[in-house]
């Protein structure tokens, strides 16, 4: 564990460069917690925290940067027991045991400020709970569907708007002998990536939520659609054989190969898929289609976050440094390829010359009308995630196992919730 403390004098060497110090009446000290142990998250963490406390030169900042994982089963203790004035986290169902048990503070103030409410909109549901807000993200990044640009123009297919010709491309390509889609379900969540999409576009965002907060039966008429539509790409063969046998990365080559020409994943993923060889004339992004006309798109984008625990000391240095994050220019400094290399939450920010990520930033900005939301196993509590995502890998190998895995989550909702 790291332990940084940034007095004023620290702060101005380490952000060298940096605006210089304005005039400010927060004082005290300000502790902050942070996961971002990795290199990169930990440079601009560090530097952040130092800008931050040039701006603020009567304010003394501690800094402690923990490893993630350990971070991970520290969290419930610090809170309870000597909680910090600002701490990091995740958004949606992750941050709702620390909401719940009254440890996060609610920040509904912050909310309510127009450079906030209307520059951070399409993050908005993912930090609110029960009609409140508990936390602001600082990055994001974006899941779709990552394609063969140059398959696509080979077979003379444009980029799919709605089910329709999403399934009419699908079939254009077995016909030529390519996969549509590589996956790699071996170890159970790529396989949730597809049932988010594919509910949130049958079913909409509010009740994909409703069901991963199980408010919702599984053997519901409008999850059997779902899994119906599922099912429609399953039968044609639409993804690659034996799935199940492949990490994610290792469903990589099937891509890069031509044996499959699109995949449905984060962003994460397009680093790896340019070091194998792909070049940005081959490689694009759509955003996933349209099923159901009457629902808006919602999208996949898993969110990380600041939270003030409900313990701390310095609440308005608190209150003060989650504005500074969230502030166009902060967003646009620390999501650049130099630091987090993801994308920025606040509309009004720029994003590094990218082609996926602008891409990205666009959909999420300004065409993810329906809502964000954190992907299945952050929304849904983990058990219930783990018997769930069992599910969906089950279902993509044996489709007509259907009614035994609905039958199977409906009594893990009734024991769980």
């Amino acid at each position: 564990m790291l332990r940084t403390t940034l007095t004023a004098a620290a702060a101005l060497s380490l952000a060298a460069g940096a605006v210089h110090a304005q005039d400010s009446e927060l004082s005290g000290t300000l502790t902050i917690f942070s996961d971002m142990s990795n290199p990169a998250p930990r440079a601009v963490m560090e530097d952040m925290a130092a800008r931050f406390g040039e701006m603020h030169p009567d304010l003394e900042i501690e800094l402690t940067i923990i490893d993630r994982e350990a971070y991970k089963t520290q969290i419930r203790n610090f809170l309870t027991a000597n909680p910090p004035d600002v701490a990091n986290w995740y958004a949606a169902n992750r941050m709702a045991p620390y909401v719940d048990a009254g440890l996060f503070e609610d920040v509904s103030d912050l909310w309510a400020e127009p450079e906030i409410a209307d520059n951070l909109a399409s993050t908005k549901g993912a930090l609110t709970l029960d009609g409140k807000q508990w936390g602001v993200p600082y990055t994001y990044y974006q899941w779709g569907v990552y394609y063969r640009e140059d398959i696509y123009e080979e077979l003379g297919l444009e980029e799919p708007q709605d089910w329709e010709t999403f399934k009419s491309n699908c079939q254009t390509m077995l016909d030529s002998g390519v996969k549509c889609f590589t996956v790699g379900t071996k170890f159970l969540w790529t396989a949730a990536g597809w049932f988010d999409y594919l509910n949130m576009r049958t079913n909409g965002y509010d009740f994909h939520m409703q069901l991963t907060q199980g408010e919702v039966e599984w053997t519901d008429e409008r999850v059997r659609q779902t899994f119906a539509n599922w099912r429609e790409l399953i039968d044609m063969g639409a993804f690659i054989d034996n799935h199940q046998s492949y990490s994610w990365q290792e469903a990589l080559p099937f891509m890069v190969n031509g044996e499959a020409a699109a995949y449905l994943m984060g962003n994460f993923a397009v680093a790896p898929m340019r070091e194998a060889g792909l070049s940005d004339d081959q490689l694009d992004f759509y955003q996933f289609p349209a099923i159901n006309p009457d629902v808006e798109l919602a999208e996949d984008a898993p969110t990380d976050t600041f939270h003030i625990p409900s313990g701390a000391e310095n609440k308005e240095a608190a209150r003060e440094f989650l504005r500074f994050v969230v502030s166009a220019e902060n967003q646009t400094q620390i999501n650049s390829g130099d630091g987090l290399g993801q994308l920025p939450v606040n509309s009004q920010s720029s994003v590094d010359d990218d082609e996926m990520l602008n891409q990205g930033f666009e959909m999420l900005s300004s065409n993810a009308p329906g809502g964000i939301a954190q992907f299945f196993d952050r929304d849904a509590p983990a058990e219930m995630a783990s018997v769930a995502m069992e599910g969906f890998q089950e279902f993509m190998v044996f489709p007509d196992n259907l009614e035994d895995i609905l039958g199977r989550l409906e009594q893990a909702r009734q024991r769980i919730y």
